[in-house]
């Protein structure tokens, strides 16, 4: 059925395709990609900056607008959060260069940051 549709060099493409593809995942995978600091910002402005190895619970207040955040093991979380969706508080937690929480209503942000700050990501440095 298929005898005159694909032929040998069509195969071959295929495999060179996956294997390169395989290939470039193990490669990107090789980088340090792990942050170093939590950012936390409200409304714009930097609200605190932190050691991502170093266990602490952080409230951030502004108003009567309330977040909990959670650095843990090297991971980051919303635990607790004043606003009515809770889709911070639903988020997984983060660990990686470049990851965010954001909580809308509160107008909060939780990033992560690498050693050499957001000047660039793990492929472009």
């Amino acid at each position: 059925m298929f005898k005159g549709i694909i032929r040998k060099a069509d195969i071959l493409l295929a495999g060179v395709l996956i294997l390169t593809g395989v290939a470039a995942s193990l490669w990107i995978s090789q980088f340090d990609t792990s942050g170093s600091r939590v950012i936390i910002k409200t409304d714009g402005k930097v609200y605190g900056s932190y050691s991502i190895s170093e266990d602490r619970t952080v409230t951030v207040k502004q108003g009567k607008k309330t977040n909990t955040v959670r650095i843990h093991n090297g991971e980051v979380s919303v635990t607790h959060a004043s606003c009515h969706n809770q889709v911070c508080v639903k988020h997984k937690a983060i660990h990686t260069t470049g990851e965010s929480i954001i909580c809308l209503p509160n107008k909060m942000v939780v990033q992560i940051q690498g050693k050499g700050g957001d000047e660039y990501d793990a492929i472009s440095s």
